[in-house]
C-alpha cells in the first residue's frame, strides 16, 4: 500500500483506497496551490480493491480513474443542492503522475457519520430488518426482501470505523446526541435530497441507485455542509441494471461483487471466519470487475473511459 511520491506534496495518510497529501510549501508546486486555494488536500483514489476489511491483491486496473471522473460528475450534477469540497481536478494543481485519478479539496472539519440513504432493502439494512423489522430504529413494512423498493428513502446513519473495523449503524437520535439535533436533522435532509436527485438522474438511465453512502463537513471558508470525500462512486453506493432487477434474490451490480463472490466460493480456499489473508485475485476476476466499473461510468454519464 505504498502511496506514490508526488513533487510539491507531501503523503499524510493511506486508507483502504485513498491517498491524502498536503502542499509542501517549500517546494514551488506545493507553494502554488496552497497560494492559489487555501488550505486544501489533494484526494488520490489509487487502485486498490477491498473486501470484508482486507485490501486485496492485485488491484483493479483503472478503478481510481473511474471512482474520481464519476465523483466529479455527480459534484457537478449536485452543485445546486449541496456545495462540495473539490477546488480542481486540473493540471498544474493535480501533478502529472496522478492526472485524472486525483482531486484537490479544500479541507472540512467532517462530521464524524456516515450519511446513508436506501430506496432499496439489501446489505446490512436487510440484516437488521430480518433480525428486528426495523433499520436504524426506523419500523418498515412487513415481507420486504432482499431487494424490496422501500415505501420511501430512508436514512440510516453510521459511525466511522477505524481502518479495518465495522462501521456501526445508529439511529438519527444518536446523531444528534453526537452533533446536535438541528445538524442531524440538517445532514437528514440533505442525504435524502441527494439520494432522490441522484436516483432519478441514474433511473432515466437504465441504473437502479439501491442505497449510497456520504460524508458531509463545514467548509470553514463558508461555515457551510459540504459534500467531501467521494459521491455516488460503486465503492459507496450500490447500482443495478434496471432491467434486471428482481426481489428476493441478489441483484446484479455494478461494482467489486465479483470480487466477494470469488472470494466467498469454494475456489478461492479462503477462511472468512479465520484469521488467515485473502489470496490473490484471479485475471478474470480483476477484468470482470474493472469492466463492470467502466460500465456504471459509461451508463450513468453516456460517456467511456479507456486505460
Amino acid at each position: 500500500m505504498t502511496a506514490p511520491l508526488l513533487p510539491g506534496w507531501t503523503h499524510t495518510y493511506s486508507g483502504k483506497v485513498r491517498d491524502l497529501y498536503v502542499p509542501d510549501t517549500t517546494q514551488e508546486a506545493g507553494a502554488a496551490v496552497t497560494a492559489a486555494h487555501g488550505d486544501v488536500v489533494l484526494v488520490v483514489a489509487s487502485d486498490r480493491v477491498s473486501a470484508y476489511d482486507h485490501v486485496l491483491s492485485p488491484g483493479i486496473p483503472g478503478k481510481g480513474v473511474v471512482l474520481t471522473q464519476l465523483s466529479l460528475w455527480w459534484f457537478d450534477q449536485l452543485a445546486d443542492l449541496v456545495p462540495h469540497h473539490v477546488v480542481s481536478a486540473e493540471a498544474p494543481d493535480v501533478p502529472a503522475e496522478v492526472l485524472g485519478r486525483a482531486m484537490v479539496c479544500r479541507r472540512l472539519e467532517m462530521f464524524p457519520v456516515e450519511c446513508v440513504a436506501r430506496g432499496y432493502l439489501t446489505g446490512s439494512g436487510l440484516a437488521e430488518y430480518q433480525a428486528s423489522g426495523v433499520v436504524t430504529g426506523i419500523a418498515l413494512p412487513p415481507g420486504l426482501v432482499d431487494g424490496s423498493r422501500l415505501p420511501e428513502p430512508i436514512f440510516t446513519p453510521a459511525t466511522k470505523a477505524e481502518l479495518g473495523e465495522h462501521d456501526e449503524n445508529v439511529t438519527l437520535g444518536q446523531v444528534a446526541e453526537l452533533i446536535g439535533a438541528p445538524r442531524a436533522a440538517e445532514l437528514r435532509d440533505l442525504t435524502l435530497a441527494v439520494y432522490a436527485r441522484a436516483e432519478s438522474i441514474a433511473r432515466d438511465r437504465g441504473v437502479i441507485l439501491a442505497d449510497t453512502k456520504l460524508e458531509f463537513g463545514i467548509d470553514p471558508t463558508t461555515g457551510a455542509v459540504a459534500l467531501g470525500d467521494e459521491v455516488l462512486t460503486p465503492d459507496s453506493s450500490r447500482f443495478w441494471p434496471a432491467d434486471q432487477w428482481q426481489p428476493g434474490q441478489a441483484q446484479p451490480s455494478f461494482d467489486k461483487q465479483f470480487v466477494r463472490d470469488w472470494l466467498t466460493s469454494a475456489e478461492s480456499g479462503w477462511d472468512r471466519g479465520g484469521d488467515g489473508v485473502p489470496p490473490e485475485l484471479p485475471a478474470a476476476v480483476v477484468e470482470r470487475t474493472r469492466d463492470r466499473y467502466r460500465e456504471a461510468y459509461r451508463r450513468l454519464t453516456g460517456h467511456d473511459l479507456t486505460f
